[in-house]
């Protein structure tokens, strides 16, 4: 894996990319806040600065695939999903160790049916996810 540098803002925290008008995304990413007590993750909208900043334009023009970039470089699809899961520590980081043995061909097979349908199910927002006063400092542009 190529070295990456993390943005600045994101004070060494691994930050996780997302589609900022998918719901299925935005509610990904309650989802990890809910089970972040410790605040380790940060996360940004494929579509802001600092997607465009800190990532290629394969990554930014690929909105059906989490982005996670972490000391140990950049994870996308189910990969990305695993690893932050591991940020996440606790039993999620023991989930995400598990279901890590399960071949990476397979466990994206699995990512890519569901990132297919996800605005049909889940829906498409006409603007990226707002965070909450209380999230704004985990959050980058």
């Amino acid at each position: 894996m190529t070295a990456v540098s993390l943005p600045p803002a994101a004070d060494g925290h691994p930050v996780l990319f997302f589609d900022g008008v998918c719901g299925l995304c935005s509610a990904s990413v309650d989802w990890l806040i809910a089970r972040d007590p410790h605040g380790v993750l940060r996360f940004a909208p494929l579509q802001g600065e600092t997607a465009e900043q800190f990532l290629p334009e394969s990554d930014r023009g690929c909105l059906d695939s989490l982005v996670l970039l972490d000391d140990a470089g950049r994870s996308r699809r189910s990969r990305a999903v695993l690893r932050a899961l591991r940020h996440l520590g606790g039993r999620w980081s023991v989930v995400g160790r598990i279901l890590w043995f399960v071949p990476s061909p397979l466990r994206d097979v699995g990512y890519r049916l569901v990132s297919k349908v996800r605005y049909a199910v889940w829906g498409k927002k006409e603007t990226c996810r707002l965070p909450t006063a209380e999230e704004r400092e985990r959050f980058l542009p």
